[in-house]
């Protein structure tokens, strides 16, 4: 029989709370190595090669911290997004462009929230969750700073061992004067010595500012958020409310052997979902219809030799036909998702008509998809690349995706969760996609070939750096062509050649400015071979007679 002893209560009473999620020895270390990490890659430096760096040490990290049989190593999600994570990183390296740097954020948010909840399915939810983790790591890291509940006690034993090395640290000193006066060599090393400290906490202090001090402490939060995995159930738990499929559902109505009953009165007729199948079928029939004479029209305008006069707008054929058809296309998803939501689904007599009523109209919007990528593709014969026009098929690649899954949902039954969850992993694709290509120099050799007479030359040359080698080498093909450039009030006005060149000129001059200035942390693949190619596309230019 267990006995009450107080001074075991008293002990316990007085013991200190063991912190919550106690720190690894592999955290501990890597916490401050990482916020000063961040602080040296980061601060007054771009996202470039720092980005890959900085990655890889907390990839690393939080690797080296999974045992062998965490359900991580099980998980497609957490590979894939352990892949995209490092692509992306090394894809910021090479090209440092914006779609690049965003896909690395959202790659490592992403992984960062699969290895704090590795059942997580939906991308969207991993990316919450390793942002969300922000919170409770930067609360952890609040209760690592705190003064220890014993502090009198460690005050007290410091002071006792601190009388004790008092007496070793006089003698220590009295013989190091004793040698700085007998030995030469040994005070000169002594002088240096101290000059080396001096040095260095000049530098330490020169570079302390309050803006520093801000991002050290910025630099130090990201990273407990990076390190610091503390769980977070929130969106797991409301993700495991969502299944794959649609089930039907026997609720709301007067019997208490329903999951949740209704006994208020009923306003609705007992055939609503017969009249809900024919207001389906009906909607279904009559869009069907109309799109199909769109789609007609379309193919013989468009899809068949398509020639546009001398007088036509050919913006506004593609700016408000695309918006139009990319918004009629939601619409159209829209319906379907919302006449397939629930029991529906289930109605013998008349689902296999529906289904393929919704069939016909899901292909026929892949058809009004085709008839927009196709007013895209003129609109870039005739005038260019540009940004927009890239991502208009970015959204088209999406949109064909989401028709299919649409026509899963059709006729497997599949729920708008999983339409999610589909749709998001394409998203993400898309993105990793974007971020692969080498974008601004492919406009850049398409937009300056021969046959453009008019050139937007302004859009060219507020590219990135990056391009400046491909614009020095075109630029003896620019005499005689009409330069472009769109003005603050989205007008174009002409750009003479002259200014043109000049400009380049300018460019080119502050781009190897720069390079000069920047760090190792800023520094860029792309950026390195056109700094290595321009020396030669320079020297052929000044030789030419300038305009």
């Amino acid at each position: 029989m267990a006995t009450y002893s107080p001074s075991a209560a008293y002990h316990s009473a007085t013991a200190p709370a063991v912190p919550p999620f106690p720190l690894t020895a592999l955290q501990k270390l890597a916490l401050p190595v990482g916020a000063i990490l961040f602080d040296i890659l980061f601060w007054h430096e771009r996202m470039a090669l720092n980005m890959l760096v900085y990655t890889l040490f907390v990839l690393g990290v939080s690797v080296a911290g999974l045992p062998r049989t965490a359900p991580q190593w099980r998980s497609g999600y957490c590979w894939l997004l352990l892949a995209g994570t490092v692509l992306s990183a090394s894809l910021v390296a090479v090209y440092a462009s914006s779609a690049a740097q965003l896909a690395a954020v959202v790659s490592l948010a992403g992984w960062l929230g699969y290895r704090n909840q590795p059942h997580l399915r939906l991308v969207l939810y991993a990316v919450l969750t390793g942002v969300v983790n922000l919170a409770p790591a930067t609360q952890r890291l609040l209760q690592l700073l705190r003064l220890p509940a014993n502090l009198s006690g460690r005050v007290g034993r410091g002071w006792f061992y601190g009388r004790l090395l008092l007496l070793p640290l006089v003698a220590l000193a009295g013989f190091h004067l004793l040698f700085v006066l007998a030995n030469p060599k040994y005070a000169a090393l002594t002088t240096r010595f101290w000059e080396l400290v001096g040095e260095a906490l000049d530098m330490l202090f020169s570079r302390l500012s309050v803006p520093h001090v801000l991002f050290f402490l910025l630099g130090l939060v990201l990273t407990a958020g990076a390190l610091l995995i503390l769980p977070i159930h929130y969106f797991a738990d409301h993700e495991s409310r969502f299944g794959e499929f649609v089930q039907r559902q026997r609720d709301r109505v007067a019997s208490l052997g329903v999951r949740r009953p209704d006994f208020r009165a009923d306003r609705f007729p007992p055939l609503g979902l017969r009249r809900e199948y024919l207001m389906a079928m009906s909607l279904l029939v009559l869009v069907n219809l109309l799109l199909l004479v769109v789609n007609l029209i379309d193919i013989s305008w468009i899809w068949i030799d398509f020639r546009p006069a001398a007088d036509f707008d050919l913006t506004q054929f593609v700016h408000e036909g695309t918006y139009v058809l990319i918004l009629s296309i939601l619409v159209a998803m829209g319906i379907v998702l919302w006449y397939f939501r629930r029991n529906l689904n289930f109605y013998p007599k008349g689902l296999p008509t529906l289904r393929w009523l919704a069939t016909v109209w899901v292909v026929q919007n892949a058809v009004l998809a085709v008839s927009v990528g196709l007013r895209n593709y003129y609109y870039i014969v005739y005038t260019g690349l540009a940004y927009k026009r890239i991502g208009v098929y970015g959204f088209l690649l999406l949109t064909f995706f989401g028709l299919l899954t649409v026509l899963l949902k059709i006729w497997q039954r599949r729920s708008a969760y999983s339409l999610v969850r589909l749709n998001a992993l394409a998203a993400y694709a898309v993105l990793l996609l974007l971020a692969a290509g080498n974008w601004e120099i492919w406009m850049v050799r398409y937009n300056l070939q021969p046959r453009f007479h008019r050139v937007d030359y302004g859009f060219l040359l507020d590219m990135p750096d990056r391009v400046l080698p491909e614009l020095a080498a075109a630029a003896p093909t620019l005499a005689g062509r009409e330069l472009v450039q769109e003005n603050d009030y989205s007008q174009w006005v002409a750009l003479p050649e002259a200014e043109a060149q000049a400009r380049l000129r300018q460019r080119i001059q502050d781009f190897r400015a720069l390079e000069t200035q920047r760090h190792w942390p800023s520094r860029s693949l792309a950026d390195w071979q056109a700094i290595r190619s321009l020396p030669l596309h320079a020297t052929i230019h000044a030789n030419e007679p300038r305009p």
